[in-house]
């Protein structure tokens, strides 16, 4: 088993997390994310959401800058697709992260559906979405079906700033210590390194404490499932195509709801239930974990 080399770790994260925070800070010091000015007159978009893409890409940085920092070099980059050894894991992770993310959701709505409000999609008055008449099971069905095949495309450069540190760079370097361990470590890292923004009110608006610890718990079992799919597939796009296709969904029960609900619960992703099944994979795969 290889050792564990504590320097590149702790270049890596200073990197990562210093250029990530002085982002966040840049966003707070110029009204954060609720009072972010628009990037042009009468615009929706604020500055708040490059500068968040930005956000995304230390990891990256980290990656690249702890290389030139220890004289590590380019090799074990893990960005070679490998498609003859590891295709299965795309597919997984591309059909089984939205149906997780589904069935979270039924989940919150089958537990308290005080919650739920179907009309604005049988109603025709999602923004956008003409679906006047249609069933709100269909609605549901293709927003998932049209988000799982166009979000991965989409997201994909700042998930790749994201994973190309996370799971191509420090969970190779957290492997000596067992897959378990490093499962864990990497989950606690990843969501500590969300927190700026949850303290801005990100994912778990209003609950900037409890949500600090239920992203703990979130980036433990995403990362626990993104994760198996790097290591068994040899390569970081698994985890590029999951955390792609995640971000494209992560609301799209929101969409439904008849009023608000705890964030810290559901019926988004981020939520406990709405992670639930997320949860359960993560539990199996660490089962079946042979250290």
């Amino acid at each position: 088993m290889d050792k564990l080399d504590i320097r590149r770790v702790i270049v890596y994260l200073l990197i990562a997390f210093g250029f990530s925070w002085t982002i966040a800070l840049i966003i707070y010091l110029n009204g954060g994310l609720a009072n972010s000015r628009p990037i042009a007159p009468g615009s929706p978009i604020t500055w708040a959401v490059p500068l968040l893409v930005l956000y995304m890409l230390g990891p990256t940085l980290g990656n690249v800058g702890a290389r030139l920092v220890t004289g590590e070099g380019t090799h074990d980059l893990w960005l070679r697709p490998k498609l003859k050894q590891g295709w299965k894991y795309w597919l997984i992770v591309w059909l089984l992260t939205p149906l997780l993310v589904l069935a979270g959701g039924l989940l919150f709505f089958l537990l308290f559906p005080e919650y739920l409000d179907m009309s604005a999609a049988t109603d025709g008055e999602l923004p956008g979405v003409p679906a006047a008449g249609m069933p709100a099971w269909l609605m549901v069905l293709l927003l998932t079906a049209g988000a799982a095949l166009t979000a991965p495309i989409i997201n994909a450069l700042p998930t790749l700033g994201e994973e190309f540190g996370w799971r191509a760079y420090l969970q190779p370097k957290l492997l000596p210590l067992g897959e378990r361990k490093m499962y864990v470590l990497v989950g606690i890292i990843w969501g500590a390194w969300h927190w700026p923004v949850i303290w801005m009110g990100f994912n778990y608006p209003g609950y900037p404490i409890l949500g600090s610890l239920a992203m703990l718990w979130f980036a433990f079992v995403i990362g626990t499932f993104f994760g198996w799919a790097t290591l068994r597939s040899g390569s970081v796009w698994p985890a590029v195509i999951g955390h792609g296709s995640l971000n494209g969904l992560a609301n799209i029960w929101l969409l439904f709801l008849a009023r608000e609900a705890n964030p810290l619960l559901g019926p988004a992703v981020v939520g406990v239930i709405g992670s639930l099944f997320f949860a359960l994979t993560a539990v199996v795969i660490m089962w079946k974990v042979d250290d």
